[in-house]
């Protein structure tokens, strides 16, 4: 909620003894990374204080009217009196009607348009309205709610098993790759990652939590007495294998419960994102005596790309083995090894190696030990494919370099570096076409003109990102990759044995075809999938 008083809202809360200063430079830290939340919300999403008196003191502070919305308060139809989209759009709900005029909650009280376009609907059907405000998040969960999807009203739950339910089915419903359950001073948060982005759907109260922490213990079978750092499983959902993660803090135990989808379908590569080029992929991924390096740093689908490497390998007459921590999709006709805390990767890969392998994938290089075995494979007849933690292709090789991994071994052995990332695609639900801004149109001019690369944009234009219930009122609905694809050529190959730095490596590279990251995510705006400003996240451009 924006506000209009001389002192910002955190000194007035203060002051009042509603919040300490630490609560509020806890919500300046969590407001770098969500400048769209306002002060007040973002107070009550970090459970800085008892909701209801927050909210009342923010009232107060506004001169306003608070109700702390949930479903038990909607004592009208809402669709009698407008659209649940209208509701939406406005962030506005008509809750009760007294005396002839209609109880109005806003989640956003100096948003002048949403309240003046509400009082003119209702004043067309002859009514009064009375403004009240509210917690953003509460009005989404109300709407959500009434709409028939999945509610982030998580808090109705009546006992600790039906609570632990709802949370994990509305997960699931919603596509969320994660749940996190975070105690804090006062509630405990629920929050979903969804398409890489972290969404807070509920606030549990605090008289929940040891039940809450309980019940997640007892169904992931962790010990119950203890507190310290613990990994479970939870196996009791169709179709889905649920890794369950505990870390004590300051105000009790953390859980992050990641959703893998049990006989999961592996995507193409064309279909994750990848360069629809048939020969570039041939020439990629189809050699052997060499290493395949996927790099990105965490969470932006290296596994998922390597996997589609594989199945676009894998052919009977092939012995392919993967060596992964966790196997996160069970292949059929694919060799899967999952380490634990008594092997390693090094270690798994040794014996590997007397199991007549013709590919070998090692989920990941994180040691000397690790890339040197996975180089001496590549030079003795096998395929490696493996990932690694850098943020583009050309680092790759920076990187085996600090691993001790020589430059003789790297220009003999290394054939291909990958790195993407995984930005957002447009909603098609909500998102409304329009025209490049002039920055815009600069930013991308100006790419194509750094990597001499002509982009005509006559015609195109890009997409205004609204939000709706379908993409979580995100304006975007899934996610796709963008990609630079290294192949090392003869004269790569020199450069890598006389120590050449990156930034020569990369400018012949370029000099011999390679196309950066940066130009297929502008590809990819172009044809109207992504926007630059999820582009711009991912990758700095303004």
């Amino acid at each position: 909620m924006e506000l209009k008083k001389k002192q910002p809202i955190g000194i007035e809360l203060v002051k009042r003894g509603i919040v300490s200063e630490v609560d509020v430079q806890k919500a300046l830290e969590y407001k770098k990374e969500h400048p769209d939340k306002r002060m007040g919300e973002i107070l009550n999403i970090i459970g800085a204080a008892d909701s209801k008196r927050l909210l009342d003191a923010i009232g107060d502070i506004l001169g306003e009217r608070t109700i702390l919305l949930t479903t038990d308060n909607i004592k009208i139809n809402i669709e009698d009196y407008m659209s649940l989209d209208v509701a939406r759009e406005n962030k506005a709900i008509p809750f009760a009607l007294e005396g002839g005029k209609v109880k109005v909650c806003f989640a956003e009280t100096t948003d002048k348009k949403s309240i003046e376009t509400i009082r003119l609907l209702l004043l067309n059907k002859g009514l009064v309205m009375d403004r009240y405000i509210t917690f953003e998040t509460n009005l989404e969960n109300v709407i959500e709610a009434i709409s028939g999807r999945p509610s982030g009203n998580i808090k109705t739950a009546n006992n600790a098993t039906s609570l632990v339910d709802s949370i994990i089915k509305q997960g699931i419903e919603k596509r969320a790759s994660d749940i996190h359950i975070e105690p804090m001073d006062n509630i405990v948060r629920i929050r979903y990652r969804i398409d890489g982005e972290l969404i807070t759907v509920a606030n549990v109260e605090k008289s929940k939590q040891e039940q809450l922490i309980g019940r997640i213990k007892s169904i992931s079978n962790m010990y119950q007495e203890k507190q310290e750092s613990q990994d479970g499983r939870i196996l009791m959902y169709p179709n889905y294998n649920i890794r369950v993660s505990s870390q004590k803090n300051i105000y009790g135990e953390k859980f992050v419960l990641r959703l893998l989808k049990k006989n999961e379908s592996i995507k193409g590569l064309f279909e994750l994102g990848f360069p629809n080029d048939e020969k570039l992929l041939k020439r990629g991924f189809n050699k052997r005596n060499s290493i395949v390096v996927v790099a990105a740093p965490t969470g932006e689908g290296k596994t998922t790309s390597l996997y589609s490497i594989i199945d676009y390998l894998n052919k009977p007459q092939i012995n392919i083995t993967t060596i992964e921590d966790p196997v996160e999709i069970r292949m059929e006709g694919i060799n899967q090894i999952e380490i634990d805390s008594k092997i390693s990767f090094s270690g798994s890969l040794r014996t590997v190696l007397r199991q007549d392998p013709d590919i070998i994938l090692v989920g990941e290089i994180r040691d000397r030990e690790t890339a040197e075995i996975a180089m001496e494979s590549g030079q003795t007849g096998h395929y490696v494919l493996s990932t690694i933690h850098t943020l583009d292709s050309i680092e790759v090789i920076t990187r085996l370099r600090k691993l001790g991994v020589s430059n003789y071994d790297i220009a003999s052995t290394l054939a291909t570096t990958v790195s993407q990332r995984l930005v957002r695609k447009v909603c098609p639900h909500c998102a409304k076409e329009r025209e490049f801004t002039e920055e815009e149109k600069e930013v991308i001019e100006s790419t194509a003109k750094k990597y001499n690369i002509e982009i005509n944009l006559e015609g195109k234009k890009t997409y205004e990102t609204k939000g709706c219930a379908k993409c979580n009122h995100t304006g975007y609905l899934g996610r796709i990759g963008i990609f630079e694809i290294l192949i090392i050529n003869e004269e790569l190959k020199e450069l890598i044995i006389e120590n050449a730095s990156t930034i020569k490596i990369k400018q012949v590279a370029i000099e011999n075809g390679f196309k950066p990251l940066i130009l297929d995510g502008i590809n990819k705006v172009l044809d109207g999938i992504t926007t630059l400003e999820e582009l711009d996240r991912k990758i700095e451009l303004f």
